[in-house]
């Protein structure tokens, strides 16, 4: 019997593996006796894990952990932490900026929370870990099934780091080098996770086509599509220099690995993506996507762009423009270029105004939000399986899952499918999802 210490609330910011390290450090406090709680007054501890991959994001955790102040002034025993790539980026210095903050753990210290808390009220000073080190322990810890949301889906670190240095990129600086998790370890989990209900698998690390963990990358996906119960296999994010024939073919040979890939390309400019140290070409990633397409006819694809680089020439923007045009993106994760600290493109003049920058983005978000129409109406009238999430936002009737393409689709139906693989015929398009209705034997 686990004895009963309190309340945590744990605020999460930017990608998947942050909602996996929150998963993470909820069980890990569970275990200890505290409990979540969506009450931030009420809660005993409160952590901020956060992003500083854009420079909005770090505004973002900075503001917010600001307003922590006057909780911590109701409640001096209230134990504020900072988790993330912005306690990573600032270590000792955030202390300096807000001094009330108690413990800052960078990116490889997640699994210290725990003990340091346990002892924390005997510390007089915060504390503050954002050393690197070999081997990231918290890549092993497995949250528990009640944190899980919804509980038949997972997300598994498979590694962390970069070893790419971008230009523009803030990640390596935050997250370290590659490190890879031995794959035994990873296949154990995901049998265990199966075992307790979970169909689907999400892959996470910063760069996972570029696995080493003892096996490569495509046949640690081929391990996994032998694992009975699992019944999907996602991953993000890939880097298209490490794209190889052998993780392409994937796509064509395992019948449980989703037809949906998010493959970053920033830019469709040569010459920006020179100086963005991409190491691709415009011809080469759309090579990638042709290969793609060969092998999964129904291939759908998301992807990261970031407008506004430093001398980006209108010319450059409208061979991203063209490149959008070109593959017709299901997602797109658009962007303002934002000098982030340690980077090589700090050192270039940002000499793209912002209003600039803010019109271009304008631009392709609009013709984005057409692609995705399009795209979506092109799927009325199909039937997809579909893994049913969770009961609607907007009608307690409906609910709502993914097809293997990754695009949301609502439909009526009760809390009793959810969980479950249906068949859906699409009915009509919406700017962002589906609407359909079950399919005869469904």
């Amino acid at each position: 019997m686990i004895t009963m210490r309190g309340f945590v609330k744990i605020f999460t910011y930017g990608c998947q593996m942050n909602d996996l390290d929150t998963q993470k450090m909820y069980s890990m406090l569970f275990k200890k006796g505290w409990h979540p709680t969506t009450d931030t007054s009420r809660a005993d501890i409160i952590i901020l894990n956060t992003c500083s991959v854009r420079q909005k994001a770090y505004e973002k955790a900075i503001s917010n952990l600001g307003r922590l102040k006057k909780y911590k002034e109701r409640k001096p025993s209230l134990i504020v932490a900072v988790m993330g790539c912005v306690a990573q980026q600032e270590g000792e210095n955030i202390i300096k900026r807000l001094p009330y903050l108690d413990i800052v753990l960078g990116t490889h210290q997640l699994h210290k929370l725990p003990d340091i808390i346990d002892g924390e009220s005997r510390c007089k000073r915060p504390i503050v870990d954002t050393t690197f080190d070999h081997h990231i322990l918290s890549m092993d810890v497995i949250p528990l099934k009640r944190f899980l949301t919804p509980p038949h889906k997972a997300y598994i670190n498979i590694m962390q780091g970069c070893n790419n240095f971008c230009s523009y990129c803030i990640v390596p600086y935050v997250r370290g080098r590659e490190i890879s998790r031995d794959y035994k370890q990873i296949l154990d989990e995901i049998e265990n996770l199966s075992k307790n209900g979970v169909k689907e698998v999400f892959l996470l690390g910063q760069n996972v086509n570029s696995y080493r963990g003892g096996i490569t990358f495509p046949e640690l996906l081929k391990r996994i599509n032998d694992i009975d119960g699992v019944e999907r296999i996602r991953f993000t994010t890939s880097h298209p220099k490490d794209m190889s024939d052998e993780l392409i073919e994937c796509f064509g040979k395992l019948d449980k690995l989703c037809n949906h890939i998010h493959l970053p390309f920033q830019s469709g400019s040569n010459s920006v993506l020179k100086a963005m140290n991409r190491n691709y070409t415009r011809q080469n990633y759309l090579r990638l996507i042709e290969k793609l397409k060969s092998v999964k006819a129904d291939m759908a694809f998301s992807s990261d762009v970031m407008v506004g680089f430093p001398n980006e020439t209108e010319q450059d923007f409208l061979q991203t423009m063209d490149l959008v045009n070109a593959v017709r993106f299901d997602n797109l994760y658009s962007f303002k270029y934002s000098p982030r600290p340690g980077t090589k493109a700090l050192s270039m003049v940002d000499n793209v105004p912002i209003i600039e920058k803010q019109r271009r983005l304008s631009i392709l978000q609009e013709k984005q939000r057409q692609i995705i129409l399009s795209n979506n109406l092109a799927r009325v009238g199909n039937v997809y399986d579909v893994i049913v999430d969770g009961i609607s936002k907007r009608d307690p009737k409906a609910v709502y899952g993914r097809t293997t393409q990754n695009s949301i689709v609502n439909f009526k139906g009760s809390s009793e499918i959810i969980g479950s693989t249906v068949k859906v015929k699409i009915e009509k398009a919406n700017p962002n999802s589906l609407t359909g209705e079950l399919a005869d034997g469904s």
